[in-house]
């Protein structure tokens, strides 16, 4: 098994997190007998600094030329004053319309050991597993026309979206769904929207070739609330960029902190793979950034590159057996639930720990 994998660690916490997950990468191929090659690129902040530009044509040619690409973060507030189009996260937008990626995908999981951890009740978030499937190249992020007129005061964005647009990311949701449990909720504002309108209709449409997936509606804002009130009623949620943004994070409270949410995004020539939290620059260097939500990205790359399933399990069963153990980064810390507090390094530490003993018990087994 080869893989390439371009590394662009970007800003704030983007490094330290990305480091804990290269080393669980490395340690999966070590054990397995895999080639995995690991180049470094700078995006983002970073690249403005040394390129001038927030995704360098060397680092774009690396991530076309490998089979993977990890990302850290991106974002500095020492460039809000720039325009848009040459901001850090300009280079992440450029990087995603470049490789092609249109299904991002945001797993949601609630772990028993952050139980207490979520403003929500434990017997509400108790078996909440939910993937987020998020149509990522159209909608109001890249609709054309935008401007922000300053004389007049006036601004504007557009929603847009194709028939086949919608087919192809609809057609992912409904695959993952027959993987998992078989239902499928399609988020729109059908009430008010032209786009949502066409969407659903649409989402109905190839839900036909799927009569083994049960499929419902909801407005987002009904989402919005449901998520929160009965988060163990989802299982796959399929809905448009910006909304699938905004209730993807939103899931953070059902895993009890943002950073222990990974994604990958599918569908284009290479896919690409970051943690759902931001660079948060307030506390990076600090060691105290939380690299589950990064780990758990590069799970997501042994299963959707690698084709590595057993892999990728075992790497999502350490994370979860180094938590039951009690170990916390800071987000993961409550006064009324006490953890014992360890730094970025040592979580990625305590993890690879668990992971190659996993390894080895799987091994030996086969070994019989």
């Amino acid at each position: 098994m080869k893989l390439k994998v371009l590394v662009g660690a970007g800003d704030g916490i983007g490094p330290e997190v990305t480091r804990e997950a290269v080393r669980v990468l490395t340690s999966v191929a070590e054990f397995g007998g895999y080639d995995f090659q690991f180049t470094e690129s700078p995006i983002g902040g970073v690249a403005i600094r040394q390129t001038g530009t927030p995704l360098p044509a060397a680092t774009l040619d690396a991530a076309l030329d490998s089979d993977a690409v990890l990302l850290g973060a991106v974002g500095s507030n020492e460039f809000n004053a720039l325009p848009p189009d040459r901001r850090p996260e300009a280079g992440l937008l450029q990087l995603r319309q470049a490789l092609g990626g249109f299904a991002n995908l945001r797993p949601a999981f609630a772990y028993k050991a952050l139980s207490g951890n979520s403003p929500l009740r434990p017997e509400v978030t108790d078996g909440a597993d939910i993937l987020f499937v998020r149509e990522l190249l159209g909608g109001l992020y890249f609709g054309e026309p935008r401007a922000w007129d300053r004389e007049s005061g006036a601004a504007w964005n557009t929603m847009r979206y194709t028939r086949d647009e919608v087919t192809r990311v609809a057609h992912v949701a409904f695959h993952l769904a027959g993987l998992r449990r078989k239902k499928v909720t399609s988020v729109d504002k059908a009430n008010v929207l032209e786009v949502s309108q066409m969407w659903r209709a649409t989402v109905i449409e190839v839900a036909q070739q799927y009569p083994g997936i049960t499929l419902e509606h909801q407005y987002v804002d009904a989402c919005a609330m449901h998520l929160m009130n009965t988060p163990r009623n989802f299982d796959v949620v399929l809905t448009e960029n910006l909304f699938g943004d905004i209730l993807s994070d939103e899931s953070g409270v059902i895993t009890g902190s943002l950073g222990m949410l990974p994604s990958a995004t599918i569908g284009g020539a290479v896919n690409l793979y970051e943690p759902v939290h931001g660079s948060a620059p307030d506390i990076a260097g600090k060691g105290i950034a939380n690299p589950l939500g990064a780990i758990l990205t590069a799970a997501m790359i042994l299963r959707h590159s690698a084709n590595l399933e057993q892999d990728a399990q075992a790497v999502e069963l350490a994370v979860r057996k180094v938590l039951e153990q009690g170990y916390r980064t800071a987000d993961l810390l409550r006064a009324e639930q006490p953890g014992q507090h360890v730094s970025t390094q040592e979580m990625g530490r305590l993890v690879h720990q668990a992971l190659n003993e996993i390894i080895d018990r799987r091994q030996a087994l086969h070994a019989v």
